[in-house]
């Protein structure tokens, strides 16, 4: 029976100004490999209790130097490791700033020897395996539509609140539960890892509390909406729901809306409603949440209105 290594990595891109020229050239990194003596992507194995997210920034990072917020997903890859095991590699891709790329702390080490920043249209010639060429492909697919500079919007249910009882308080009172206390703290590094720069919540209790783990963590202030209510989702209006989500899209910033479970399919709709995107069952699988279960979806920043593309759901495990 062959056993499965799950891996992250990303395709880290970005532009840089031609000498003499106002268009800015699409540049790809590539990492030689020491042992393997090979060019590949920026990629590793999953540490135990670590996501694909979480493990696709801290490789990047432990091989580049680089300090990286995923993009759009740009699908899995999976080969064979001799006859004992299957190796399935899940990729993001990830701009690299300038401000990033300075900061970048590399140097050359026992596992990677080299990083080499290449044209776009060069990179693909390079890498020395199928597999990665036909990645790269969906890469530079991305590119040829002007869809590669992406924000993401997350929807993220509440984590586990203490149950409706005649003796709890108010229904926007009920806090966290022991166990959704815990599953606040374990979305931290998953969410962070999209780089979320805006935090949006419902006044209920229980989403802030879920909320306020990773506002800790990223030092970003938290923004509460009644618009994100149970309660004000009640009421059966969803003109001020229409107004921040048309906010969220107009600011291409990523972004997390914290709410709950009965709210969660009329935000998708919204965000579908925004940006000119075509419905299907996909939304059903995206908002049909458990606790702290929650959705990312990327946008396009210079072209919201070629709508979403792509949506990564991630029930949050116990």
């Amino acid at each position: 029976m062959t056993r499965e290594i799950l891996a992250a990595g990303t395709v880290c891109w970005r532009r840089v100004s031609d000498a003499g020229s106002d268009t800015n050239q699409l540049m790809v990194l590539l990492i030689h490999r020491t042992k393997q003596g090979d060019v590949s992507f920026p990629k590793g194995k999953l540490d135990p209790g670590e996501s694909m997210p979480q493990a696709a920034v801290r490789e990047t990072r432990e091989e580049t130097g680089l300090k990286v917020s995923l993009g759009v997903n740009l699908g899995t890859i999976q080969y064979s490791i001799g006859d004992t095991a299957t190796k399935t590699v899940q990729y993001w891709a990830a701009e690299v700033t300038p401000e990033r790329a300075l900061a970048s702390t590399f140097t050359p080490n026992g596992e990677v020897q080299a990083l080499e920043w290449v044209a776009a249209n060069e990179a693909r010639a390079r890498l020395s395996y199928k597999a990665d060429r036909k990645l790269f492909d969906v890469f530079l697919r991305l590119a040829s539509h002007d869809l590669l500079d992406t924000f993401s919007v997350t929807l993220l249910r509440h984590a586990k609140a203490e149950p409706r009882s005649p003796l709890s308080p108010a229904d926007h009172l009920r806090p966290l539960t022991t166990l959704g206390d815990e599953q606040a703290e374990m979305l931290v590094p998953t969410l962070a890892a999209f780089g979320p720069r805006r935090l949006h919540t419902s006044t209920a209790l229980r989403c802030v509390e879920t909320i306020t783990p990773l506002a800790e963590h990223l030092g970003r202030r938290v923004r509460e909406h009644t618009a994100l209510s149970q309660d004000h989702w009640d009421e059966g209006d969803l003109a001020d729901m229409r107004r921040l989500i048309g906010k969220v899209v107009k600011r291409g910033k990523s972004t997390i809306l914290c709410s709950h479970r009965p709210v969660l399919p009329d935000l998708a709709r919204e965000l579908v409603l925004a940006t000119g995107s075509v419905p299907g069952p996909y939304l059903e699988e995206a908002t049909s949440l458990p606790p702290a279960g929650f959705s990312v979806f990327h946008l396009s920043r210079s072209r919201p209105g070629a709508g979403i593309l792509g949506v990564e759901t991630y029930p949050i495990k116990h």
